[in-house]
């Protein structure tokens, strides 16, 4: 990728415009991480860059990017800008173009993501990014706690870089977190759970939620049982959701709803019993052993000598069931599968044609 990203560069600047790789890629080309985010800045206006590709197109938000598909893969393009004017401590809403790299650098968050590569593989770096990533310190470009007023989210960033990346926190940084923390109140929870899920999904997460509770952004973050995610074993991310117990605040599809529902109705109960694993299922029953630091050994054992995981693996059908009895579809059918789940699971019949239509025959 990074090859055809280089080319794409050339092509760049053979219409007589600046280019460069700028960011989290060559930040994370400097740690040895490989990474497929390539992001591309350059002088060519929006417009200009359009007259170079015909693959193009804007996205629905124009912050002066634009969106290029190249030898396949997909590039975003932008141009050298200042933000001038932001609004609820988030978004920039008046931008400027310029034609100078060092200022649209400036504009950035931390110096580890100003790093740039131009299209001959040459790094620059402007701001002294290359010296905090071997200090591995998170450092904000310029005055931490305007930089912060600027975009809150940067908080939940800084947090985010330190954790991935097993990096620490510049003093200056801290104390700009603890100025302006107040201001997450004012962030969506759709982005507050975004930068969250790549903390608790991070193989650092611990360190994650320790920094987080540090700097009191739980209360802030209106996550009162955060501290509780360390008390637990888990490092499923439904898990953790489901510790902190925040549906009525943040956003979760349908499928993470049900699952934490389940999971907190399922820590209530034996997780090795066969018919709560019959019911729950063996992600379900784990992660709820996991939250109260059970051994989960057992409980994948025992699932996997379960007879049954769900009705459709009983051995019969409903057609043959009313066939063996002469009788109409009707309710009767649920009350028979019920029956034929809690005998098959606790191992009081064998789950074979032969032997439930017995089974059937005698009792119904």
């Amino acid at each position: 990728m990074l090859e055809e990203a280089l080319k794409l560069l050339k092509k760049i600047t053979e219409h007589s415009y600046d280019a460069y790789i700028v960011g989290g890629f060559v930040r994370d080309y400097i740690l040895g991480i490989e990474s497929n985010d390539i992001d591309i800045n350059t002088n060519a206006t929006p417009k200009q860059i359009r007259e170079i590709f015909e693959d193009s197109c804007l996205p629905s938000e124009d912050y002066g990017s634009v969106t290029v598909i190249f030898k396949g893969i997909r590039f975003e393009i932008t141009t050298f800008r200042k933000e001038l004017t932001y609004v609820n401590n988030r978004k920039p809403v008046e931008i400027e173009y310029i034609n100078n790299l060092y200022e649209d650098l400036i504009r950035r968050d931390f110096t580890i993501n100003t790093l740039c590569m131009d299209q001959d593989g040459k790094i620059i770096d402007m701001l002294e990014g290359r010296k905090d990533i071997d200090k591995r310190l998170i450092c904000t470009v310029g005055d931490a706690t305007s930089r912060f007023k600027e975009d809150a989210l940067r908080i939940l960033r800084a947090v985010r870089f330190a954790t991935i990346l097993d990096f620490n926190l510049s003093k200056e940084v801290i104390e700009g977190i603890k100025n302006t923390k107040n201001l997450l109140h004012n962030l969506s929870y759709y982005r507050k759970k975004e930068e969250l899920d790549k903390i608790f999904t991070s193989p650092n997460y611990k360190n994650g939620i320790k920094l987080l509770l540090e700097l009191g952004l739980d209360e802030e973050l209106e996550i009162p049982n955060l501290k509780k995610v360390l008390d637990s074993n888990t490092s499923s991310l439904i898990g953790i959701w489901s510790i902190l117990n925040v549906t009525d605040k943040y956003p979760f599809n349908k499928n993470e709803l049900e699952l934490i529902e389940k999971i907190n109705l399922a820590i209530k109960f034996d997780n090795s019993d066969p018919m709560n694993l019959y019911h729950y299922g063996l992600y379900v029953n784990s992660v709820a052993a996991e939250i109260k630091k059970e051994d989960i050994k057992p409980i994948t054992e025992k699932y996997a000598k379960l007879a049954i995981k769900s009705k459709k693996d009983i051995d019969i059908n409903s057609a043959t069931i009313m066939k063996l009895l002469n009788k109409a579809p009707g309710k009767y059918l649920k009350d028979i599968y019920d029956d034929l789940e809690i005998k098959i699971i606790n191992n009081e019949l064998i789950n074979d044609k032969e032997e439930i239509c017995k089974y059937i025959c005698e009792k119904y």
